[in-house]
């Protein structure tokens, strides 16, 4: 049995190039930071500030918009210089903005940090995606894309647990933690993993900056992909509440602690880690646009739970069912944005592609903590999965119209021959 695994896990290894597991041993060492600290930081907000969910959320769009702009410039730099600087910069200025976070005293003054924040460190997130796009061929890269939520959420397990402790004695440490934790990822990224940007072709222009920039419009003009991205930002309207609204409205509402609420993500993260490769695997051969569909419903129903069920078991189940469908989602979406993507212009693409998350990430929260500090706080869980259900039907509109294209596309030949 041992042997066998150890086999499996061989030709496991041998199946992607050497610089991908590299970029994933670097990405989990990076992940953990960010799993000690980010799932507590709106009960950090709220508890140091004594301000409530509504608060919060207009942080989270302060954070979100100011996000925009750097995953703009970070894109179009990533296209124009390459992978690797960008995503140093962008680790190297996330610790000391980290380290600003933890040490400020006034939300006031935590509120205008954000903008400069969101900037800065959001300059590399194109660059992260465009690595994986750069190493792998188009049929690897759901699998890829698979492995790497599996670095992500191993993290996960052991982030929040440690993170859920700490917090209990200081959040100081949380924000310290993970400067150093970046600062580290900045060595490592240094030494060992190489420079990913594939080569430009011989006869192509040279382009300017302007004109790196103005490549934008041509992804705005994809409209198949905007019509995506629309779907996708449903989605994420739903899918924001488990890290931004749920661990609030536990405790609040059903006395649930930050160790309870830890708990919870350990165990999302937990069952990606066993079971995200396989799922991706077994889903591939079904059409992209139905498997995000099937999973997104599974967020409908596991977002819903949370509005009547009352036992800590149950949220259990609930948070089960959303992970089912989270492992579902993510690697699809992630590969179909690469496919979308010309290699010339990925950067600009998957800063794009950011928009989907950046929007409902600066709205959302607020939104939530307007209903979450009012007289009815569970309804949060029926209109996340209200909009849920609304995504659930963009992704099969999706289905239908390329199915529809693929159709006229093999009749073409017949109409011409006849």
């Amino acid at each position: 049995m041992l042997n066998n695994t150890i086999q499996k896990a061989k030709k496991l290894y041998h199946e992607y190039p050497r610089t991908f597991w590299i970029l994933i041993v670097i990405t989990f060492i990076d992940r953990i930071g960010g799993a000690l600290l980010f799932p507590f930081f709106a009960l950090y907000l709220t508890s140091k500030f004594d301000v409530g969910m509504a608060d919060v959320g207009v942080l989270f769009a302060a954070f979100s918009v100011s996000s925009f702009v750097g995953s703009a410039v970070g894109g179009a730099l990533t296209d124009r210089f390459g992978r690797k600087g960008i995503i140093i910069f962008g680790l190297i200025a996330s610790s000391f903005s980290t380290v600003a976070m933890g040490l400020v005293t006034s939300f006031e003054y935590f509120f205008v940090l954000a903008f400069f924040i969101g900037i800065l460190t959001d300059v590399a997130g194109p660059a992260h995606q465009a690595m994986v796009a750069d190493i792998l061929p188009e049929d690897k890269r759901a699998d890829g894309y698979g492995i790497l939520r599996v670095a992500f959420n191993l993290s996960v397990v052991i982030g929040p647990a440690i993170g859920g402790l700490l917090a209990a004695r200081s959040y100081l440490v949380l924000f310290l933690s993970d400067a150093a934790i970046s600062l580290l990822t900045v060595v490592l990224i240094a030494i060992f993993l190489p420079e990913t940007k594939p080569e430009a072709h011989p006869d192509a222009p040279k382009e300017s900056m302007t004109r790196t920039f103005a490549g934008y419009g041509q992804v705005f003009r994809n409209t198949a992909f905007m019509l995506f991205l629309g779907a996708v930002l449903l989605q994420v309207f739903t899918y924001m509440n488990m890290n931004t609204s749920l661990g609030v409205f536990l405790r609040n509402e059903h006395g649930t602690n930050e160790s309870g609420y830890g708990l919870l993500l350990s165990i999302n993260a937990a069952m990606v880690v066993l079971m995200q490769f396989p799922i991706t695997r077994r889903i591939t051969k079904f059409p992209p646009m139905l498997m995000m569909a099937a999973g997104t419903f599974l967020y409908v129903i596991g977002f819903s739970m949370y509005g009547f069920v009352t036992t800590y078991v149950l949220f259990i189940v609930a948070m089960v069912i959303i992970t089912l469908g989270e492992m579902v989602v993510s690697p699809v979406s992630q590969a179909l944005v690469a496919s979308f993507a010309p290699e010339e212009m990925r950067g600009r693409y998957m800063a794009v592609s950011g928009f989907s998350w950046g929007i409902p990430f600066a709205i959302g929260p607020y939104l939530a903590g307007l209903i979450i500090d009012g007289p009815k706080p569970y309804m949060l869980w029926y209109a996340a999965g209200f909009v849920g259900m609304l995504s659930t039907i963009g992704f099969l509109a999706l289905y239908r119209m390329k199915s529809k294209q693929a159709q006229n596309v093999e009749l073409m030949p017949k109409v011409a021959a006849s």
